[in-house]
């Protein structure tokens, strides 16, 4: 019996190999194939495409619905929505130039940059929802937008800086701090979703039960918050593992199908669901919850 458990073991072990082996020769298969790489980059600009349409649309929308408003927080939000994934369908439009540049910097910029332009689209709800929530509990707000501007030109300028000194001197060093610094943005956003998303709703939560678009008011603020958080958060753990294992980079063209989840779930289906979510036209008045950017 001994034999025949030992020999049903080695059996079992070796099949496993073998089919680990055939695995990784098929993924191996897949990530070299240019067919594969076309078909995963070219579905990843089709939906960057779609999802710029759909917020350029609601802007033409809103604009057409409240003209006299001027550049309200939700149409900048629709038009920074609109830019940032346009420019993502166009780089993966044009992936096989992009992935091939011989100057590696300028590979990074177009990669790179989208990403903190989805940073700044984002955080512009954290930063509304923090002038709401400062307003009910009676706190001030005149240091919140200015703080927003001031993040986000730090952000702006460290990253330019460590590109610059990318194109004077390709350093792998810097690379490596350039995507710690990514994910340390990405923990940022995280963060600010994390602290203004839960105590706005918590907030919300307090309200009495009769209060008008309470219930609508919780599944805004509860399900952006769980949507943004968990993006925010896979871009923190995928460009953490991209920095210290080459397998996972998201910056080669022979990594199709991980690209192709990345993007998906990282931007592509968040601000899809954002964007459905948020989907409410503004009421033709001037109401107290709908505020013009100055």
């Amino acid at each position: 019996m001994r034999e025949l458990a030992s020999s049903f073991a080695a059996a079992a072990s070796a099949t496993a190999m073998v089919a680990s082996a055939a695995l990784r020769g098929w993924w191996n298969d897949v990530n070299e194939s240019p067919q594969w790489q076309d078909g995963a980059f070219f579905s990843l600009a089709a939906a960057y495409a779609l999802v710029s349409a759909v917020a350029l649309i609601q802007l033409i929308r809103i604009q057409r619905r409240v003209p006299e408003l001027g550049w309200t927080t939700q149409k900048i939000f629709h038009l920074m929505n609109f830019l940032v994934n346009g420019v993502r369908a166009l780089v993966f439009a044009f992936h096989v130039h992009v992935f091939l540049l011989r100057t590696k910097v300028y590979k990074l910029v177009l990669l790179d940059l989208p990403g903190l332009l989805f940073f700044s689209t984002y955080t512009l709800l954290v930063l509304f929802w923090a002038e709401i929530y400062h307003q009910a509990r009676s706190l001030p707000t005149d240091k919140l937008r200015p703080a927003y501007i001031a993040v986000n030109s730090i952000i702006y300028v460290v990253q330019v800086c460590i590109w610059i000194y990318l194109g004077i001197n390709d350093n792998t060093a810097v690379e490596l701090a350039s995507k710690i610094f990514i994910v340390a943005v990405s923990f940022v956003a995280l963060l600010g979703f994390s602290v203004y998303g839960g105590r706005l709703f918590f907030l919300l939560r307090r309200f009495p039960i009769e209060s008008k678009g309470r219930q609508k008011k919780l599944y805004e603020v509860g399900t952006v918050t769980a949507i943004c958080v968990t993006c925010f958060l896979i871009r923190c753990v995928v460009v953490a593992l991209s920095a210290f294992d080459p397998d996972v980079s998201l910056e080669v063209l022979d990594h199709p199908i991980l690209d192709l989840f990345y993007y998906t779930l990282a931007e592509i289906l968040p601000s899809a669901l954002v964007l459905f979510v948020l989907r409410k036209l503004p009421p033709k008045r001037v109401s107290a919850q709908y505020h013009p950017i100055n």
